[in-house]
């Protein structure tokens, strides 16, 4: 779960439309980008359960910790000498700005990736999926606590929506064929688990607001390679080499998380910026819902984890919630758009 912040300002001068821009391969690329992610989703939860096989055999389940600071390092080696390559500029920062890089790589990427796969590893992708996608509704109470936003009536409509999809989602309203047909059921899933994903949520939410001015001085690839590059060292510190060497990883863990990273992060990312160059933000993050939705029917193919009708109408209504906060009031003064660009 990586995830980047596109920032519109009314001048345009961040996030603007090339005038070449073809909104059929925008579209085609976002949706190829959250399949990635959705893709990577499943991945996650069939390590974490021991339902992957390599030379015949089943591969033990991989620590989420493992996983995200795989995930960071591996992205990192292959992005960094990439841009040195090929975008020399990008590795170019004032040093001023190392520890916020540091700061929203620690907190932000390192804090959301971790939560996030522990998440899917102690409920199930699809209430890990649709719980962390409530960070925009984070983001909205930290930009109207600040009063950077005004409480219209969508944005406040978006909160209670929200509420109530994730209730519906985990399995905490159950349905009855009697009035009043919907009643509070009794505790079906993982405290921990749930915890977990809204503290993905929170960190994801906290990488948005907080990479804000970041991408007003850089590129989207200067921010995340130095933001990798906190991610990276802070999980050294956490788990240093001689932890990871005992735990004696196969050849075959060792590929999977390989092709995690690749197919979890930088494929993904390619796709998802290249998108950006024919869509605008709030197109781009309306496709971008697309990425639970494939969550939930690989893991579904794949790992055959099915959710029930009443979860399906959660996941829904927390989908048109990410969506109506995210809609622009007309008649409010004119205010920069947050919009949220799938990580993981």
């Amino acid at each position: 779960m990586t995830r980047l912040l596109s920032v519109s300002t009314p001048n345009g001068s961040i996030s603007s439309l090339d005038r070449k821009s073809h909104p059929a391969r925008g579209y085609l690329f976002i949706a190829a980008a959250t399949f990635c992610w959705g893709l990577s989703a499943a991945m996650g939860r069939a390590i974490f359960t021991g339902r992957i096989s390599w030379g015949g055999q089943a591969l033990q389940p991989i620590d989420p910790l493992a996983l995200a600071q795989a995930r960071s390092t591996v992205s990192l080696l292959i992005l960094a000498p990439i841009l040195l390559l090929r975008n020399r500029p990008a590795l170019r920062i004032r040093g001023s700005h190392l520890a916020q890089f540091f700061l929203l790589g620690i907190l932000g990427i390192a804090g959301s990736n971790y939560f996030y796969y522990f998440a899917i590893e102690k409920t199930s992708v699809a209430t890990a999926i649709v719980l962390q996608y409530v960070a925009p509704i984070w983001v909205l109470l930290y930009m109207l606590a600040r009063r950077l936003q005004h409480p219209t009536v969508l944005r406040i409509s978006g909160v209670l929506l929200a509420v109530a999809g994730c209730a519906f989602a985990v399995g905490e309203i159950a349905v009855h064929g009697s009035f009043p047909w919907l009643a509070i059921s009794g505790v079906r899933f993982s405290a921990v688990g749930v915890l977990a994903a809204e503290a993905a949520a929170v960190t994801f939410a906290f990488y948005n607001v907080y990479a804000q001015h970041l991408l007003q001085i850089y590129q989207r690839w200067t921010v995340l390679v130095y933001s990798l590059l906190a991610a990276a060292a802070f999980w050294l510190v956490v788990n240093p080499p001689w932890r990871i060497a005992a735990q004696h990883y196969s050849s075959g863990q060792w590929l999977f998380m390989l092709i995690f990273s690749i197919t979890s992060m930088l494929i993904p990312f390619s796709l998802y910026f290249s998108g950006l160059q024919h869509l605008d933000a709030t197109r781009a993050i309306v496709t971008a819902c697309l990425e639970p939705v494939w969550a939930i029917l690989l893991t579904a193919m794949i790992l055959g984890e099915l959710v029930t009708p009443v979860q399906v109408v959660g996941i829904v209504v927390v989908l048109a919630a990410t969506i109506l906060v995210q809609i622009p009031d007309r008649k409010a003064p004119a205010e920069p758009t947050i919009a949220v660009e799938p990580i993981e």
